[in-house]
């Protein structure tokens, strides 16, 4: 009996361990436990639920630290705004520009009237003072020839007048001096478009006499009177002086036909701006062209070039050359070989505002036989005036 009690205690061991065995792969399967599922069932069964155990590079922070500080985006830098487009101005017209500016050109040519005026009215006109009056119209830069004629005449009308009242001798000198002028002169420039070809004004001129600044005042001038403008950029060798182009141009709405290649062919560039003046029914193109010494014969005939390959459009209405009318005789010369190249059409004078004799307006028209058609009375943008020749004298005599 101890026998069978002892093997069926055996039996029940080995059942026991064996379904143990058994049913473990089983629970297995059904799912693992999810994390915390501990913690939670010793919570359950009155145990406390820990936290999560932090990371190990982020340490506990000690207690009474400031909190790290919030990383924020950089803040957005706005953009720079566009730089202002400048106005375009509106120029004032031609139209008057001499007697506005009459006060300036008396500045420089009252010393001439003044010692005229004082000979002439001295009582005393023997030929000693006649000589005075030709001395002092030589210095003035009017040349030998016209001072001698233009005294002979004066002489004879004051002795035919048989006068020596100072209103009287003035207006005689007057009138003399505004034939010497040349009051009969066709003075226009010459810048409205024919049919669909604008009119071509090409300036020239030696360095230094302020060709450029010239182009730049007459596109001015010009759309001041209600003219659209293009200007050539021919003097390709001094990019100074197409930069300064654009400023002018920029400074009234002008457009500027320029060779991004600096020493292009003038030619080419002049070619190239009455083409696009044709083709966007400008009234008028401006060419300037680079400043050349008379004496350079491979600059002037460069010169003669571009005349010869802008004509393939049409006639140039305008061959403009620009003097400084500081140089005196100099200038003259100067005026007679461009003249053997290009044919001049009218005379620009700068600088007649500053220690210029008036003179020179009668000596280079008799030189040349072209008219003085624009004159520089100052440094602002609107002091180029068509010449007035009443203003002119009367600004002359005081």
């Amino acid at each position: 009996m101890e026998t069978v009690l002892i093997i069926l205690g055996v039996v029940l061991v080995v059942l026991i361990v064996g379904g143990g065995v058994l049913l473990a792969p089983r629970a297995r399967r059904r799912g693992k436990v999810a994390p915390g599922s501990s913690a939670a069932a010793e919570a359950g069964r009155g145990g406390v639920a820990t936290a999560a155990r932090p990371a190990a590079h982020a340490p506990a922070a000690e207690p009474g630290a400031a909190p790290p500080a919030e990383v924020t985006a950089p803040p957005l830098v706005p953009e720079a705004p566009a730089a202002p487009t400048p106005a375009v101005e509106k120029p004032p017209p031609s139209a008057g520009r001499m007697v506005r500016l009459r006060s300036r050109l008396a500045r420089s040519q009252t010393a001439f009237g003044a010692a005229l005026l004082s000979l002439l009215s001295s009582g005393k006109l023997d030929d000693q003072t006649w000589e005075e009056i030709e001395e002092v119209l030589i210095t003035a830069d009017m040349g030998a020839g016209p001072a001698a004629q233009m005294v002979g005449r004066l002489r004879t009308e004051v002795k035919v007048a048989g006068t020596s009242n100072l209103a009287q001798v003035k207006e005689l000198l007057r009138a003399d001096l505004l034939e010497q002028v040349g009051a009969d002169f066709d003075r226009t420039v010459h810048a409205a478009p024919h049919g669909d070809r604008p009119a071509v004004l090409l300036v020239v001129g030696v360095n230094g006499t302020g060709k450029t600044t010239t182009c730049g005042k007459l596109a001015r001038m010009l759309i001041g009177d209600g003219r659209t403008v293009l200007l050539g950029a021919a003097d390709t060798f001094r990019a100074a002086a197409v930069d300064q182009l654009e400023t002018w141009a920029s400074r009234v709405g002008a457009t500027v036909v320029r060779s991004d290649r600096e020493g292009a062919d003038p030619a080419s560039v002049a070619f190239e701006a009455v083409s696009a003046g044709t083709a966007r029914g400008v009234d008028a193109v401006i060419v300037d062209t680079a400043g050349r010494l008379h004496t350079k014969t491979g600059l002037m005939d460069e010169l003669g070039k571009i005349k010869r390959v802008v004509e393939k459009h049409g006639p140039v209405d305008e061959v403009l050359l620009v003097l400084d009318a500081t140089t005196g005789q100099n200038g003259l010369r100067q005026a007679r070989v461009f003249a053997e190249v290009v044919d001049i059409t009218g005379i620009v004078l700068t600088k007649l505002d500053g220690t210029a004799k008036g003179g020179i307006v009668i000596a280079v028209q008799r030189e040349l036989g072209v008219p003085v058609k624009l004159v520089g009375l100052g440094e602002g943008p609107d002091d180029l005036a068509p010449f007035e020749p009443q203003a002119f004298v009367d600004a002359m005599l005081g």
